[in-house]
């Protein structure tokens, strides 16, 4: 690509000089409409998000592989299935508890294809700096970026770096991509979710983005919450030793818990039922949650996986989740159900229901 910079809007390079853009054309529902500028909520991982992709990025681009909007691309090249993704990382503050920027980019990647049954082999890396950031803190990044790829088994191939004038950036900005191998047999889309699945989450959630707004307000809950974030690739090879039959999985990234059932439950045309108390939300995340008037469901999390088992495996696979560390939290929260196609309820702990709707937005914006 180009390394030319778009210019802003002057006198002699100004609005008159935009596209044309025809928005009547564009499918309910329709929050792009009522938002004829970006807003932080297209970066949410909701439904603005979803909107900003298929109304004007994925028409624009085109292609099969696209329009599958899995967390990677799975293709067939040189004899061998193959992974790839990319992903991009702004949070701010770059450091907190539990991990930084730099651990983020490596293991966001590298659990994108993941999601995809892959083993991650190479990444590449793109560094944005603002001028004027401390030497320390880019060493600081990149120290973090290298133990994260090799306890990953991973290796950063490739790379670029820029620089935009201070006030134009914050701090870091970094980009990666990332390529891995999908085994034979392996195929998890969700397409493949059928009426009967059991839902299993692989452990607490709510820790990183509880981890992050913490640090970034300067508030305390009593105890220190550390952001889960870690690479997911040895516990889906774990899940897939028990049966490659797996028939998706997602980590609840931006949007949470929330929007991961959402996605699935629409890509599937089939509902979702949860069990509210059967989620396991750490008391320190349910706390803080309580605190600021937020749903632990919509919180970021940075290590975690939601899958959709065939009911025969369930039982096997919880266990084979049980006995590895990243796993020991894992838990059964419901099932794929013939009713209410594309739609995610709750079970509440009062006996009622809810439908657990695909966020707007998002509760906790820059938060990767």
């Amino acid at each position: 690509m180009s390394d030319t910079t778009p210019q802003a809007p002057t006198a002699a390079h100004g609005p008159r000089d935009l596209p044309t853009v025809d928005i009547t054309g564009w499918t309910c529902p329709t929050p792009l409409r009522e938002t004829p500028r970006v807003v932080m909520g297209h970066g949410g991982g909701g439904a603005l998000s979803a909107e900003l992709v298929q109304q004007i990025f994925a028409p624009a681009f085109g292609g099969e592989l696209l329009a599958q909007l899995g967390d990677s691309a799975v293709f067939a090249l040189g004899g061998q299935r193959l992974a790839f993704s990319t992903d991009s990382y702004v949070v701010r503050p770059l450091f907190f508890p539990g991990g930084s920027i730099g651990d983020l980019a490596v293991n966001g990647t590298v659990n994108d294809l993941a999601m995809s049954g892959a083993r991650a082999a190479y990444l590449s890396c793109g560094f944005i700096l603002e001028e004027g950031v401390e030497m320390p803190v880019v060493a600081g990044v990149a120290d973090a970026m290298g133990a994260a790829a090799r306890a990953a088994g991973v290796e950063v191939a490739t790379g670029d770096t820029k620089v935009v004038e201070a006030g134009h950036g914050d701090g870091i900005y970094l980009n990666t991509a990332g390529i891995g191998v999908v085994p034979p047999g392996v195929d998890l889309r969700p397409q493949r979710v059928v009426p009967g699945d059991v839902v299993i989450v692989s452990g607490p959630i709510g820790l990183h983005g509880v981890a992050i707004m913490s640090v970034r307000e300067g508030l305390e809950f009593g105890v220190e919450i550390e952001s889960d974030c870690a690479a997911l690739g040895g516990l889906v090879q774990t899940m897939l030793a028990v049966t490659p039959d797996l028939h998706v999985l997602r980590d609840p990234t931006r949007g949470g818990l929330a929007a991961a059932l959402n996605e699935i439950a629409t890509a599937s045309a089939t509902g979702v039922v949860i069990d509210e108390r059967a989620v396991p939300v750490p008391p320190a995340v349910a706390n803080a949650c309580a605190i600021l008037g937020l749903d632990p469901m919509y919180v970021a999390n940075e290590g975690k996986l939601v899958a959709f088992v065939p009911r025969e495996h369930a039982d096997a696979v919880l266990d084979a989740m049980r006995a590895h560390p990243l796993g020991a939290g894992a838990a059964v929260i419901g099932e794929a159900v013939a009713a209410h196609p594309g739609m995610v309820v709750a079970r509440t702990p009062l006996g009622g229901t809810r439908v657990v709707d695909l966020p707007l937005g998002e509760q906790l914006p820059r938060i990767c």
